[in-house]
Protein backbone atom coordinates (compact mmCIF):
# COMPACT_ATOMS: atom_id res chain seq x y z
CA UNK A 1 0.00 0.00 0.00
CA UNK A 2 1.53 3.35 -1.38
CA UNK A 3 1.28 6.96 -0.10
CA UNK A 4 2.18 9.40 -1.96
CA UNK A 5 1.94 11.87 0.36
CA UNK A 6 5.14 13.33 2.14
CA UNK A 7 6.19 13.22 5.84
CA UNK A 8 6.29 17.11 5.65
CA UNK A 9 2.61 17.58 4.21
CA UNK A 10 0.58 14.76 6.01
CA UNK A 11 -2.09 15.92 7.91
CA UNK A 12 -3.40 14.52 11.25
CA UNK A 13 -7.21 13.85 12.17
CA UNK A 14 -8.17 13.55 16.05
CA UNK A 15 -11.03 11.90 17.29
CA UNK A 16 -12.14 11.93 20.84
CA UNK A 17 -15.95 10.40 21.73
CA UNK A 18 -16.66 11.25 25.49
CA UNK A 19 -19.78 10.68 27.60
CA UNK A 20 -20.08 12.57 30.57
CA UNK A 21 -16.42 12.75 31.58
CA UNK A 22 -16.78 16.45 32.05
CA UNK A 23 -14.04 15.94 35.40
CA UNK A 24 -11.22 15.06 33.08
CA UNK A 25 -12.35 16.19 29.30
CA UNK A 26 -11.00 19.67 29.61
CA UNK A 27 -7.27 18.47 30.13
CA UNK A 28 -7.71 16.12 27.28
CA UNK A 29 -8.73 18.77 25.10
CA UNK A 30 -6.03 21.03 25.97
CA UNK A 31 -3.34 18.17 25.22
CA UNK A 32 -5.00 17.60 21.33
CA UNK A 33 -4.88 21.61 21.12
CA UNK A 34 -1.46 22.04 21.96
CA UNK A 35 -0.31 19.13 19.18
CA UNK A 36 -2.40 20.68 16.27
CA UNK A 37 -0.49 22.14 13.59
CA UNK A 38 -2.33 24.03 10.58
CA UNK A 39 -3.82 21.36 8.54
CA UNK A 40 -4.73 19.33 11.26
CA UNK A 41 -8.08 18.21 12.32
CA UNK A 42 -9.91 17.59 15.46
CA UNK A 43 -13.74 15.80 16.13
CA UNK A 44 -15.28 15.63 19.35
CA UNK A 45 -18.23 13.35 19.47
CA UNK A 46 -20.07 13.40 22.37
CA UNK A 47 -23.15 10.97 23.07
CA UNK A 48 -25.32 13.21 24.65
CA UNK A 49 -23.72 14.53 28.27
CA UNK A 50 -25.60 16.05 31.01
CA UNK A 51 -22.72 16.96 32.95
CA UNK A 52 -21.33 20.05 31.59
CA UNK A 53 -18.92 18.73 29.20
CA UNK A 54 -21.23 20.48 26.40
CA UNK A 55 -20.07 23.67 27.69
CA UNK A 56 -16.46 22.88 27.89
CA UNK A 57 -16.74 21.92 24.59
CA UNK A 58 -18.30 25.45 23.44
CA UNK A 59 -15.24 27.18 25.64
CA UNK A 60 -12.68 25.60 22.84
CA UNK A 61 -14.84 25.95 20.11
CA UNK A 62 -12.74 27.95 17.41
CA UNK A 63 -9.94 25.86 18.11
CA UNK A 64 -12.44 22.47 16.89
CA UNK A 65 -12.85 21.30 13.63
CA UNK A 66 -16.30 20.06 14.74
CA UNK A 67 -18.10 18.31 17.46
CA UNK A 68 -21.92 17.08 17.82
CA UNK A 69 -23.78 16.08 21.10
CA UNK A 70 -26.37 13.45 20.33
CA UNK A 71 -27.05 9.87 21.46
CA UNK A 72 -25.53 7.09 19.85
CA UNK A 73 -25.09 3.39 20.41
CA UNK A 74 -21.37 3.58 22.04
CA UNK A 75 -18.12 4.36 21.84
CA UNK A 76 -17.13 2.56 18.09
CA UNK A 77 -20.32 4.75 17.00
CA UNK A 78 -19.03 7.71 17.98
CA UNK A 79 -15.65 6.98 16.60
CA UNK A 80 -17.53 6.10 13.20
CA UNK A 81 -19.06 9.53 13.16
CA UNK A 82 -15.42 11.28 13.78
CA UNK A 83 -13.77 9.32 11.19
CA UNK A 84 -16.26 9.32 8.81
CA UNK A 85 -15.81 13.50 8.45
CA UNK A 86 -11.87 13.32 8.92
CA UNK A 87 -9.84 14.16 5.73
CA UNK A 88 -6.65 14.05 7.24
CA UNK A 89 -3.57 11.63 5.76
CA UNK A 90 -3.20 10.20 9.42
CA UNK A 91 -6.14 9.29 11.92
CA UNK A 92 -5.83 8.70 15.92
CA UNK A 93 -8.46 8.81 18.40
CA UNK A 94 -7.81 9.86 22.03
CA UNK A 95 -10.73 8.94 24.60
CA UNK A 96 -12.18 11.57 27.28
CA UNK A 97 -9.74 11.44 30.04
CA UNK A 98 -6.66 10.84 28.31
CA UNK A 99 -4.11 13.13 27.21
CA UNK A 100 -1.25 13.46 24.13
CA UNK A 101 2.03 14.51 25.17
CA UNK A 102 3.48 17.37 24.08
CA UNK A 103 5.23 16.82 20.54
CA UNK A 104 3.15 13.98 19.97
CA UNK A 105 1.82 14.52 16.24
CA UNK A 106 5.02 15.95 15.38
CA UNK A 107 6.62 12.52 16.36
CA UNK A 108 4.03 10.67 14.59
CA UNK A 109 4.37 12.69 11.64
CA UNK A 110 8.05 11.79 11.30
CA UNK A 111 8.09 8.53 12.53
CA UNK A 112 5.39 7.20 10.27
CA UNK A 113 7.39 6.87 6.95
CA UNK A 114 6.79 5.60 3.68
CA UNK A 115 7.62 2.05 4.05
CA UNK A 116 4.36 1.86 6.79
CA UNK A 117 0.87 2.23 7.31
CA UNK A 118 0.64 2.34 11.03
CA UNK A 119 2.74 2.96 13.88
CA UNK A 120 2.35 1.75 17.30
CA UNK A 121 4.08 2.95 20.77
CA UNK A 122 4.02 3.42 24.62
CA UNK A 123 2.57 5.72 27.00
CA UNK A 124 2.12 6.07 30.46
CA UNK A 125 -0.56 5.37 32.78
CA UNK A 126 -1.78 8.20 35.12
CA UNK A 127 -3.66 8.61 38.03
CA UNK A 128 -6.63 10.90 38.95
CA UNK A 129 -5.06 13.77 39.21
CA UNK A 130 -2.84 13.51 36.04
CA UNK A 131 0.52 12.14 38.00
CA UNK A 132 2.42 9.05 36.53
CA UNK A 133 1.73 5.80 37.98
CA UNK A 134 3.78 3.50 35.64
CA UNK A 135 5.44 3.50 32.03
CA UNK A 136 3.47 1.25 30.10
CA UNK A 137 5.93 -0.18 27.59
CA UNK A 138 4.02 -1.04 24.17
CA UNK A 139 6.68 -3.27 22.06
CA UNK A 140 6.22 -6.59 20.39
CA UNK A 141 7.85 -7.65 17.17
CA UNK A 142 4.87 -8.63 15.11
CA UNK A 143 1.94 -7.12 15.51
CA UNK A 144 -0.24 -9.14 13.89
CA UNK A 145 0.94 -12.23 14.85
CA UNK A 146 0.47 -10.93 18.83
CA UNK A 147 -3.05 -10.30 17.96
CA UNK A 148 -4.21 -12.59 16.25
CA UNK A 149 -2.41 -15.69 18.28
CA UNK A 150 -1.43 -14.37 21.20
CA UNK A 151 -4.71 -11.89 21.98
CA UNK A 152 -2.63 -8.96 22.66
CA UNK A 153 -3.74 -5.39 22.10
CA UNK A 154 -1.81 -2.04 21.25
CA UNK A 155 -2.33 0.42 23.28
CA UNK A 156 -4.80 2.38 21.81
CA UNK A 157 -4.05 6.18 22.77
CA UNK A 158 -0.52 5.26 21.15
CA UNK A 159 -1.60 4.27 17.82
CA UNK A 160 -1.18 6.43 14.49
CA UNK A 161 -2.28 5.19 11.25
CA UNK A 162 -2.95 6.68 7.54
CA UNK A 163 -6.60 6.77 6.27
CA UNK A 164 -6.34 4.39 3.25
CA UNK A 165 -5.39 1.96 5.77
CA UNK A 166 -8.85 2.29 7.99
CA UNK A 167 -10.80 3.07 4.81
CA UNK A 168 -8.84 -0.84 3.37
CA UNK A 169 -9.64 -2.16 6.31
CA UNK A 170 -13.18 -1.15 6.61
CA UNK A 171 -12.95 1.28 9.34
CA UNK A 172 -14.62 0.69 12.77
CA UNK A 173 -17.11 -2.04 13.32
CA UNK A 174 -19.84 0.59 15.16
CA UNK A 175 -21.95 -2.57 16.14
CA UNK A 176 -19.42 -3.92 18.74
CA UNK A 177 -19.88 -2.33 22.05
CA UNK A 178 -16.46 -3.37 23.86
CA UNK A 179 -13.85 -4.51 21.93
CA UNK A 180 -14.01 -2.33 18.87
CA UNK A 181 -10.91 -1.02 19.69
CA UNK A 182 -8.83 -4.61 19.26
CA UNK A 183 -10.71 -5.43 16.16
CA UNK A 184 -9.86 -2.28 14.21
CA UNK A 185 -6.14 -2.91 14.95
CA UNK A 186 -6.26 -6.51 14.14
CA UNK A 187 -7.97 -5.81 10.94
CA UNK A 188 -5.30 -2.96 9.85
CA UNK A 189 -2.42 -5.03 11.62
CA UNK A 190 -3.38 -7.75 8.87
CA UNK A 191 -3.92 -5.17 5.97
CA UNK A 192 -1.29 -2.92 6.34
CA UNK A 193 2.61 -2.73 7.27
CA UNK A 194 3.19 -2.17 11.00
CA UNK A 195 5.71 -0.98 13.17
CA UNK A 196 6.46 -0.76 17.03
CA UNK A 197 8.59 2.85 17.13
CA UNK A 198 9.93 3.12 20.97
CA UNK A 199 8.10 6.57 22.11
CA UNK A 200 5.53 7.60 24.13
CA UNK A 201 2.98 9.47 22.71
CA UNK A 202 0.44 9.81 25.58
CA UNK A 203 -1.11 8.99 28.94
CA UNK A 204 -3.65 6.54 29.69
CA UNK A 205 -5.77 7.52 33.04
CA UNK A 206 -7.23 4.92 35.05
CA UNK A 207 -10.42 5.88 36.50
CA UNK A 208 -13.87 4.35 37.88
CA UNK A 209 -16.38 3.93 35.12
CA UNK A 210 -14.32 3.03 32.62
CA UNK A 211 -14.96 0.51 29.84
CA UNK A 212 -12.45 -1.61 29.79
CA UNK A 213 -12.49 -2.06 33.33
CA UNK A 214 -16.00 -2.47 34.20
CA UNK A 215 -16.86 -4.06 31.33
CA UNK A 216 -14.14 -6.99 31.54
CA UNK A 217 -16.08 -9.58 30.97
CA UNK A 218 -17.90 -8.56 27.95
CA UNK A 219 -14.62 -7.24 26.61
CA UNK A 220 -13.11 -10.04 26.52
CA UNK A 221 -16.22 -12.21 25.44
CA UNK A 222 -16.31 -9.69 22.09
CA UNK A 223 -12.33 -10.02 21.77
CA UNK A 224 -12.55 -13.97 21.55
CA UNK A 225 -15.63 -13.79 18.85
CA UNK A 226 -13.52 -11.40 16.86
CA UNK A 227 -10.25 -13.67 17.32
CA UNK A 228 -12.00 -16.43 16.21
CA UNK A 229 -13.60 -14.98 12.97
CA UNK A 230 -9.97 -13.62 11.55
CA UNK A 231 -8.21 -17.00 12.84
CA UNK A 232 -10.87 -18.99 10.88
CA UNK A 233 -10.92 -16.07 7.76
CA UNK A 234 -7.06 -16.93 7.74
CA UNK A 235 -5.50 -18.61 5.02
CA UNK A 236 -2.74 -20.23 7.05
CA UNK A 237 -2.86 -24.16 7.85
CA UNK A 238 -4.75 -25.46 10.54
CA UNK A 239 -1.62 -27.05 12.17
CA UNK A 240 0.42 -23.98 11.84
CA UNK A 241 -2.52 -21.42 13.40
CA UNK A 242 -1.85 -24.34 16.42
CA UNK A 243 1.94 -23.59 16.82
CA UNK A 244 1.70 -20.11 16.09
CA UNK A 245 -1.12 -19.94 19.14
CA UNK A 246 1.00 -22.34 21.17
CA UNK A 247 4.07 -19.89 20.39
CA UNK A 248 2.21 -16.47 21.01
CA UNK A 249 0.31 -17.50 24.59
CA UNK A 250 3.99 -18.38 26.06
CA UNK A 251 5.30 -15.38 24.31
CA UNK A 252 2.58 -12.83 25.53
CA UNK A 253 1.89 -14.18 29.38
CA UNK A 254 5.88 -13.92 29.51
CA UNK A 255 5.80 -10.62 28.35
CA UNK A 256 3.16 -9.82 30.93
CA UNK A 257 5.26 -11.02 33.69
CA UNK A 258 8.88 -9.69 32.71
CA UNK A 259 7.38 -6.17 31.49
CA UNK A 260 6.94 -4.46 35.12
CA UNK A 261 10.75 -5.77 35.60
CA UNK A 262 12.77 -5.36 32.61
CA UNK A 263 10.91 -1.66 31.37
CA UNK A 264 10.42 -0.02 34.34
CA UNK A 265 10.62 3.77 34.58
CA UNK A 266 10.74 4.42 38.66
CA UNK A 267 11.98 8.43 37.89
CA UNK A 268 8.78 8.65 36.06
CA UNK A 269 6.44 7.90 39.05
CA UNK A 270 4.59 10.65 40.89
CA UNK A 271 5.25 13.13 37.87
CA UNK A 272 2.68 15.55 37.02
CA UNK A 273 1.88 14.41 33.22
CA UNK A 274 2.43 17.85 31.77
CA UNK A 275 5.87 18.35 32.91
CA UNK A 276 6.40 15.25 30.39
CA UNK A 277 7.17 15.88 26.70
CA UNK A 278 6.55 12.98 24.20
CA UNK A 279 9.98 11.05 24.17
CA UNK A 280 11.63 7.78 24.19
CA UNK A 281 11.62 7.01 27.79
CA UNK A 282 12.87 3.08 27.47
CA UNK A 283 15.55 1.55 29.40
CA UNK A 284 18.96 0.59 27.64
CA UNK A 285 18.01 -3.30 28.02
CA UNK A 286 18.79 -3.60 24.78
CA UNK A 287 15.20 -4.92 23.83
CA UNK A 288 12.95 -2.41 21.21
Amino acid sequence: MKNSTTNQTMRISVVTPSFNMAPYLEDTIASVISNLRDGDEYFIVDGGSTDGSVDIIKRYDKHISGWISEPDCGYADALAKGFARATGDILCWINASDLYLSGAFDAAQRLLTSDLDMIFGSDLYIDANSRVLFYNHGWVPDLRSAMLYGGWTPLQDACFWRRSLYENAGGIDSQLKFAADYDLFLRMARAGRTRYVPVAFSAFRQHAGQKSISGSTAYEDERRLVRTREIHASTTSPSMKAIYRGINRVAMSARSRLAPLVWRRPDLVGRDITTIPCGNYRQATGIQ
